[in-house]
C-alpha cells in the first residue's frame, strides 16, 4: 500500500510502517500468539521471525484516532500488559528506516524518524547500520575513510562504483539515501479479529468486568461491519494479576456481525469462567471462522425491534466513520476504566 495515486496533483498517501523488537526468547506458539494480537490494531502485519515484526499503519490511524507514535505506543502497552514482553520500536515512511529506528531504540523506547527529517537522521549514522552492509563491504569503505551514512551521500556516484561496482553501488547509495519501497505483505491474510481492554488496575467487580466484555464485543462487531465480515466463533481469554490467564471459546448460534449477538456469546464466555472475586487485569475476545458478510444467511425474525436495532447499528456506525470510533459509544460502557484497542 504504497498510497500512490493516478489522479494528477493528488499528492501520494504518506506511509506509516512500524518495526517493533521483541525482547523474549518466544516459542512458535507465543510468536503467533503476537502476530494475532498485532492483527487487531491493522491486518497490515509482516513477521520477521524469530523476535520482530512490522506493520504499515498507514489505515489503521483513522480507526483508531490516533497520531502514528501514539498507536506505536499502545501496540507496545498491549504486549507489555497482555505478555510481559519489553519491545523497542521504530516508525518511519518505509521499512527500512523503521527497522533501523527500533535498532537504535532501547527497550521500551521507540524511535519515530517523521520523513521529511529521514535525511538528517541518516546523515551521521554509521554506514554499517544500513541493512545488507556486510564484512567485505564495511572493510571496503572504512579503507577509503567511509565510516558515515552522510559520506557514502556526499560521495560522487563514480567513485563509489568504482569502489564496489555498479550493481552494488547503486543499491547503496539509494539506502544510503533512506529509499526502500518494499510493502508490508502478510503472510496470509487476516483469518481473525482480535480486541482487547487493559484495565487501568485490577478488578474485582463484576458488574465492571461485564461492561469491559460488552465493549470488547461492541468493537469486535463495528471492524466486522467496517470489513465486512461475519464470525462464526469468539474466544475470550482473560488475564489475573498474577499473569496467569483462563481461555473459553464458543461457536456461535449463526455466523453474524450484529454486536448484541456477539455481546451474548462473549458474556456466555464470561459467566462460564466462574470468575466470582478475581483479580483481572485485562480482557482479549477474539473473532475468528470470518466469511466474507455477503455470504451470511439470517434467521428469519418477526420481532420488528431486531430491525430497528440493525438501522440504529447502521446509523451508529455512519456517525462513527465521518466523527471518529468515540462519537456513539454504549451507554452500558460507562465507569469502565481503562483502554480498548
Amino acid at each position: 500500500m504504497s498510497g500512490t495515486s493516478g489522479t494528477s496533483g493528488t499528492r501520494p498517501r504518506q506511509r506509516h510502517i512500524a518495526h517493533l523488537h521483541l525482547h523474549a526468547a518466544l516459542t512458535e506458539e507465543q510468536y503467533g500468539d503476537i502476530i494475532e494480537l498485532v492483527s487487531g490494531i491493522t491486518p497490515h502485519v509482516q513477521a520477521v521471525p524469530p523476535d520482530a515484526v512490522q506493520l504499515d499503519l498507514t489505515s489503521a490511524l483513522r480507526y483508531f484516532d490516533l497520531s502514528p507514535y501514539d498507536l506505536v505506543q499502545t501496540t507496545m502497552m498491549r504486549l507489555k500488559a497482555l505478555y510481559g514482553i519489553d519491545s523497542s520500536a521504530g516508525l518511519a515512511g518505509n521499512r527500512m528506516l523503521a527497522a533501523m529506528a527500533a535498532d537504535a531504540s532501547a527497550p521500551g523506547e521507540a524511535t519515530w524518524v517523521p520523513t521529511g527529517q529521514a535525511a538528517d537522521w541518516l546523515y551521521p549514522r554509521p554506514v554499517t547500520a544500513l541493512p545488507g552492509i556486510g564484512r567485505t563491504t564495511a572493510e571496503t569503505l572504512r579503507r577509503y575513510g567511509l565510516h558515515t551514512i552522510g559520506q557514502v551521500v556526499d560521495l560522487p556516484a563514480g567513485t563509489l562504483q568504482r569502489l564496489l561496482g555498479a550493481g552494488p553501488a547503486r543499491l547503496l547509495a539509494e539506502r544510503a539515501r533512506g529509499h526502500d519501497p518494499r510493502p508490508v505483505t502478510p503472510v496470509e491474510p487476516a483469518a481473525r479479529l482480535v480486541a482487547d481492554l487493559t484495565l487501568d488496575r485490577d478488578c474485582l467487580d463484576p458488574a465492571q468486568q461485564h461492561r469491559a466484555v460488552l465493549g470488547l464485543a461492541d468493537r469486535i462487531g463495528q471492524r466486522l461491519r467496517a470489513e465486512r465480515q461475519i464470525a462464526g466463533r469468539l474466544t475470550l481469554a482473560v488475564r489475573y494479576a498474577d499473569r496467569s490467564s483462563s481461555t473459553r471459546t464458543r461457536t456461535l448460534p449463526e455466523p453474524t456481525d450484529h454486536s448484541p449477538d456477539l455481546a451474548t456469546t462473549a458474556l456466555g464466555l464470561l459467566d462460564s469462567l466462574g470468575l466470582q472475586r478475581a483479580r483481572v487485569r485485562a480482557f482479549v475476545l477474539r473473532a475468528d471462522g470470518l466469511l466474507p458478510a455477503d455470504s451470511a444467511y439470517r434467521q428469519l425474525s418477526m420481532d420488528p425491534g431486531d430491525d430497528r436495532a440493525r438501522a440504529a447499528e447502521a446509523a451508529a456506525d455512519r456517525a462513527r466513520r465521518r466523527f471518529g470510533p468515540l462519537a456513539v459509544r454504549p451507554a452500558t460502557l460507562a465507569g469502565v476504566t481503562g483502554k480498548f484497542y
